[in-house]
């Protein structure tokens, strides 16, 4: 019996060496991984603003464990402490940081983030309509291309709001400058600067406005430009029913005896739709908008897509179109160029005397000269001109009795000096 059991403990044992035991270390039980324990102690640092201590802690967990899981959230962390700092230095340093996590971790969800954090660095630092609009540019541009690369990202809707009020921005930075050259009577300038603006934000607040003044501007530049001042009018009833420029311009059109255009029921629901989404600012708002630098934004719209194309280069219509591109013209059968459309015409009735260089006029005016950004400093030129010429004339005719009384005696010594000359000589 004893030999049996000295002989069961033994293969027991050899049974038992056999088997491999979990390994277990008192270091597992008690601590983290230790890129774990970098991470979460650099983003305790920055939520509570140590941003630097911060930074150093991510970059030793970049350095030191390069196959971390933690190494892109990391690199984000970094940008994100950057952004949390701010200032210029800071905002621009974030951008860097930012660009540089969308060029290593393309595929990534964070990259969305990235790219909306652009954005609002941007966004942030634009200035007031009438000053420089270099950071409002380049919201507009990281606005589109967060939308454009990443279309299925759940940062596009608040990027798509972002975009319209940095084009509400811009629009207005339009209208200053079309405003000015209304005011100034550069009527070719302003009706070219505001109906460009119209055509390439047409989600602006202040489009009536615009089109209102662009109307304007074409009616006092002749008949010539009778339709597209109509046309001016014509926009802001049916295509901006909420504007406050609908009576003018539906009484202008009746004046020009016109046909006033009934607003489409997609103009009449945006219409209402911004005016019930519209927050009215309060009175301290309203007196802070003096001392901030930031535009003021109340006005953007909620609603409608905003412009995805950059702007168009536009020329004033006053500007005659020399031949262009024919259109649809078929080349003649002697193999001359096809006839092309020109708004240069040459008045029929004037007839010209060939050898002698005469021209010979023509009672009737012809066409009228195309009108131009300084018509009125012209006219007033003239007028100033026509003054200085007739106090000229009043001075000669002041200083000419005096100037013709010794002009009777000179002849006299004259005639003496032969006499008196002659004498010697005999």
């Amino acid at each position: 019996m004893l030999k049996r059991a000295l002989l069961g403990a033994c293969s027991l044992a050899i049974l038992s060496s056999c088997l491999h035991k979990k390994y277990e270390t008192p270091i597992a039980k008690t601590t983290q991984q230790p890129d774990k324990i970098l991470f979460d102690s650099a983003m305790h640092d920055i939520e509570r603003g140590r941003y630097e201590v911060a930074r150093i802690s991510l970059q030793t967990l970049m350095n030191t464990y390069e196959s971390s899981e933690y190494l892109a959230k990391a690199k984000l962390a970094i940008a994100d402490s950057w952004f949390r700092e701010g200032g210029s230095n800071g905002l621009g340093q974030a951008e860097a940081e930012y660009k540089d996590f969308q060029l290593f971790y393309p595929q990534m969800e964070e990259s969305a983030q990235a790219q909306d954090r652009i954005c609002d660095i941007h966004y942030k630092q634009m200035d007031k309509s009438d000053r420089d609009i270099i950071q409002t540019l380049r919201a507009e541009t990281e606005c589109k291309d967060l939308i454009t690369q990443y279309p299925n990202s759940k940062f596009v809707p608040g990027a798509t709001q972002k975009l319209r009020e940095v084009q509400e921005s811009l629009a207005a930075h339009e209208f200053v400058v079309g405003d000015f050259y209304h005011g100034r009577q550069m009527n070719p300038a302003a009706a070219n600067r505001l109906n460009a603006l119209v055509d390439q934000y047409p989600l602006y607040s202040g489009a009536g406005d615009a089109l209102y003044e662009a109307g304007d501007s074409y009616s006092k530049m002749g008949p010539r430009f009778r339709k597209q001042a109509g046309e001016m009018f014509a926009r802001i009833v049916r295509d901006y029913p909420g504007s406050p420029r609908v009576k003018d311009a539906t009484k202008r059109l009746q004046d020009m005896e016109l046909p006033v255009p009934t607003p489409t029921q997609a103009a009449l629901e945006r219409a209402k739709f911004e005016q019930e989404n519209f927050k009215k600012l309060s009175m301290t708002k309203k007196a802070m908008n003096f001392v901030k630098s930031s535009p003021d934004l109340s006005h953007a719209s909620h609603s409608g897509e905003p412009t995805m194309t950059d702007p168009k280069k536009t020329m004033p219509a006053s500007i005659p179109i020399v031949n262009p591109v024919a259109e649809s013209a078929a080349p003649g059968t002697d193999g001359a160029p096809a006839p092309t459309k020109s708004d240069v015409t040459v008045d029929p009735k004037a007839e010209t005397t060939l050898g002698t260089g005469l021209e010979k006029k023509v009672p009737d005016a012809g066409p009228q000269p195309l009108p131009t950004n300084r018509d009125k400093e012209i006219e007033a030129m003239k007028v100033k001109q026509k003054k200085l010429q007739d106090k000229a004339a009043k001075k000669n005719k002041k200083k000419q009795p005096e100037t013709t009384a010794p002009a009777t005696t000179t002849p006299a010594p004259a005639a003496a000096a032969p006499a008196s000359t002659a004498a010697p000589q005999q």
